[in-house]
């Protein structure tokens, strides 16, 4: 005998509804939350709010066929999270937007909000509502975020200055070789469990943005969702400067340009000045273990710019959306 499966068109909107908010936990903050046609919030007293939204699609964001729906969930918030922490905001609320298949197995559901309720728990993120709609087209999850921060905290692309020091946290690289070794169906061996992780369930820099804004410890800053080479320009470019990165000094796993232009990593990218080393020093006691480190310069110049043993180069120009593979959606 077999069991029928359970699918969204099977129970409908309103119980599907059901089953994630009856697994909700609601601050005190939360003045109004799922259920109404809005949430309703107190602000933090003395913060600006800093929202930022993502949309993850099966198939170009994410592929059911090797992700475990937990992961997707995972990574659902954590790509909102790492924008919060390239701003120095601390996460507060999210609101969860699904568009599902009518044949969407009820199980993935459950295993998408596992994920998400997760790592909204470990950051005290509140998921205050939302939206679930069906579609003919693959699986969406459009999530915004979002995260308080003190006026003189806040953090920006724009800010960085000739003579700035340019670093970067953790390594790159990483979960381009685990997404590889999931495409390709390999077992993971010895070194590709790491990346296999960083790849389904990236860390979001939330501590360390949180702190480079409360330090003052950064001039400009951008997380690495579209991968290093392209931080780099969307810095130089926001803020008129030229950036010279020494190679030798990237942290990375695999190739070196792959590394560089492959997405996903969710680091931060972020400039400071010579002046302010003391309080990058209490930046890096406070994270940790995690590994910051100065890979190049903010120059006068326009150029942005890669040196290594044969010389100094263009930078590598990363991804372009809508043209060649794409990662996520294109920032606003």
């Amino acid at each position: 005998m077999f069991l029928r499966q359970t699918t969204a068109s099977s129970l409908g909107e309103r119980a599907l509804i059901a089953r994630i908010t009856s697994r909700l936990v609601t601050p005190p903050w939360v003045a109004v939350g799922p259920g109404d046609d809005a949430a309703v919030i107190e602000p933090a007293r003395g913060t600006l709010d800093v929202l930022t939204t993502d949309a993850l699609v099966d198939g170009i964001h994410f592929d059911l066929r090797f992700t475990p729906p937990d992961a997707v969930g995972h990574r659902a918030l954590a790509v909102n999270l790492s924008d919060l922490a390239a701003m120095g905001a601390e996460p507060r609320a999210a609101l969860l937007s699904l568009l599902l298949p009518d044949d969407l197995d009820v199980a993935v559901l459950d295993g998408i909000v596992d994920g998400l309720l997760a790592l909204a728990a470990r950051y005290r993120v509140a998921l205050v509502g939302g939206n679930i709609t069906r579609t003919t087209g693959p699986l969406t999850i459009d999530m915004t975020a979002m995260g308080s921060v003190r006026p003189r905290r806040v953090l920006t692309r724009s800010g960085a200055r000739p003579g700035d020091e340019v670093y970067l946290t953790g390594t790159i690289g990483a979960a381009a070789a685990g997404l590889a070794a999931l495409k390709a169906g390999q077992s993971p061996i010895a070194g590709q469990t790491v990346c296999v992780e960083r790849y389904l369930r990236p860390e979001p820099r939330v501590r360390a943005g949180i702190l480079l804004g409360r330090n003052r410890a950064a001039t400009s800053c951008i997380d690495l969702s579209d991968g290093l080479a392209d931080a780099v320009r969307q810095i130089a470019e926001a803020s008129s400067v030229g950036v010279t990165v020494e190679a030798a000094r990237v942290p990375f796993v695999g190739e070196l340009h792959a590394a560089m232009t492959a997405g996903d990593d969710y680091e931060l990218l972020f400039t400071s000045r010579p002046s302010q080393l003391g309080r990058l020093r209490g930046v890096r006691r406070q994270t940790g273990d995690l590994p910051i480190t100065r890979i190049g310069v903010v120059t006068k110049g326009r150029d942005v710019l890669l040196r290594d043993d044969q010389g100094t180069r263009e930078m590598p120009t990363g991804y372009e959306h809508f043209r060649g593979e794409v990662r996520r959606s294109v920032r606003l």
